[in-house]
């Protein structure tokens, strides 16, 4: 079946032929003659497209365009104004437009709009329901589907996945799927609490537990009962602590700090990681027995890199929400530049590339994201050239290995101030570091080996 538009607007003239422009290029057009005609009939039939003018009787363009949104599966808004400027423009694009004709306007114009709304590039929901995921990979869509299948059950998720690939909204549109939508979604990253207060954190203490606790404190586990825990970077959880975590999975139930009693839970775990938790079991680590009951449901998420066909398509998704957010006239993202982005290799995958269309719409003051606005970079690329020269030859690991000591050394050895230099996070930092002092090989690094480097970097962060 042909996509459906509907144009909205009270000049006959307007349009016919808007519509006429729409069917020459192979789609289906209904019309209304004012905003409350077009939610009738909007109601009656959804279409994925809306033209509709700003000035119309009885209901004008911006407050369909804000009906609209409240649905659950709006449609893409394009506002006609004849009256308008660039203020105009900008207020309608902040209330959720797609996009935006200016009158009299061309039969070209209406064709571009047409082919970036409705074009192969559409985001697919997954059997109609709404979803935080803009893709159109296969593999992707395949594993939405299973989060589907399985997101009224109580089963434990495990979600694995590299940084940035967006496994914190698979583990909220599990949330948004389950029985449990109506109760509170709690996340807790596992990396960014000391290990000395973690348990606290989860299980909550009683009063008097220990000195300062002159109250009562609800942990994280009661917080989210009747609804989902996330257990965010799972496998930086200490092993001491994980035979607990254990124990409340099996038993539905916690001990508070310094508690009396157990206290029943009623709530459903999601676990997200980076890292591979064989791997992690393997060097004893993490409790093989906490893994099988996490992996009740694992999903591994690819990274962007194997999901070439979805670049275009949210680098357009990015570029329309925060054009929109700062009234930017970036428009679009040309062939040139679309190719470019397909072959960078995303190390940062979606975080990345959103990071990456933020900063070249900010930057960018025409309206088509050319090549040279995509202020692409990694790693190495951060470091300026008096930090460090990497030395010539061996592998990107090594060198990786090299810029970060170097990095380290130069700022007195503080992780926070490394991470800032390099882009990067303290606990990329933090991890890296676990990684080599566990390899234990030397790496020559401008006079001293990577042991006495590793030593010799401060714990500050």
């Amino acid at each position: 079946m042909k996509p459906r538009v509907l144009v909205v607007d009270d000049e006959p003239l307007v349009r016919t032929a808007l519509s006429e422009t729409i069917r020459r290029k192979g789609f289906e057009s209904v019309m209304a003659c004012d905003g409350e005609d077009a939610l009738i009939q909007f109601k009656r039939t959804p279409t994925p497209l809306i033209f509709a003018d700003v000035r119309m009787p009885r209901m004008d363009g911006l407050e369909l365009l804000r009906q609209i949104g409240t649905m659950e599966s709006p449609p893409r808004v394009v506002l006609i104004t004849a009256y308008g400027s660039v203020e105009t423009a900008v207020q309608a694009m902040k209330e959720g437009a797609y996009d935006f004709l200016m009158k009299p306007f061309s039969a070209k114009r209406v064709e571009e709009i047409l082919e970036r709304a409705l074009g192969a590039e559409t985001p697919h929901p997954v059997d109609g329901l709404p979803s935080a995921f803009v893709s159109r990979d296969p593999k992707t869509l395949n594993l939405l589907a299973t989060l589907k299948r399985v997101a009224d059950d109580s089963a434990s998720i495990l979600i694995q996945g590299e940084s940035g690939t967006g496994k914190e909204l698979f583990a909220r549109q599990a949330h948004l799927w389950s029985g449990r939508s109506q109760g509170p979604f709690v996340a807790v990253n596992c990396a960014a609490i000391p290990e000395s207060l973690l348990e606290s954190e989860l299980f909550g203490y009683e009063r008097g537990a220990f000195t300062g606790a002159i109250t009562r404190r609800v942990g994280k586990f009661e917080a989210a009962d009747r609804g989902t825990l996330l257990l965010d970077e799972i496998s930086e959880m200490p092993v001491t602590l994980q035979a607990k975590l254990l124990r409340a999975l099996q038993e539905r139930t916690i001990d508070r700090i310094g508690g009396s009693r157990p206290v029943e839970i009623d709530i459903r775990i999601v676990a997200t990681t980076n890292r591979d938790l064989k791997e992690e079991i393997r060097h004893g680590r993490f409790r093989p027995d906490l893994y099988y009951r996490l992996a009740v449901v694992p999903i591994v998420l690819p990274p962007l890199r194997e999901r070439k066909g979805d670049i275009a398509l949210l680098a357009r998704h990015f570029l329309m929400r925060y054009a929109s957010a700062t009234g930017s006239p970036v428009r679009e993202t040309s062939p040139a530049a679309i190719k470019r982005l397909e072959g960078w290799s995303w190390p940062g995958n979606v975080r990345e590339l959103e990071s990456c269309i933020h900063r070249s719409i900010l930057l960018c003051n025409r309206t088509r994201l050319e090549p040279a606005d995509l202020l692409l970079e990694n790693l190495l690329d951060l470091a300026t050239t008096d930090q460090i020269e990497p030395a010539g030859g061996g592998s990107f690991r090594a060198m990786e290995k090299q810029l970060i000591l170097e990095t380290l050394a130069k700022v007195g050895g503080n992780r926070m101030k490394a991470a800032e230099v390099l882009g990067v996070s303290v606990r990329t930092i933090r991890n890296k570091l676990r990684d080599y002092r566990e390899e234990g090989k030397t790496l020559p690094i401008i006079g001293r080996d990577l042991s006495t480097s590793l030593t010799s970097v401060q714990e500050t962060s």
